[in-house]
């Protein structure tokens, strides 16, 4: 699948999913997006330090962890 990390993701609209921010805005964002024209997703970190640095996934892998990471913590959706 590592053609999953040659399409771009310049145009790609992403999503904030923010926690406490202690540390001032955007400290604990994670943000996600549909890498355009493709079924795939891109996943990041909105600080500084983690610019360029995605994690790229299916639609099916992107819910497997959602799903499990919901039922580690317990959560119900």
């Amino acid at each position: 699948m590592s053609a999953l990390y040659s399409f771009p993701t310049e145009k790609a609209e992403f999503e904030n999913f923010c926690g406490g921010n202690l540390g001032g805005e955007h400290e604990s964002c994670v943000e996600v997006g549909v890498i355009p024209g493709t079924p795939f997703y891109a996943l990041r970190d909105s600080k500084p330090e983690g610019a360029d640095k995605e994690l790229r996934f299916t639609k099916a892998e992107l819910d497997d962890f959602a799903l499990g990471w919901a039922r580690k913590q317990g959560l119900t959706l």
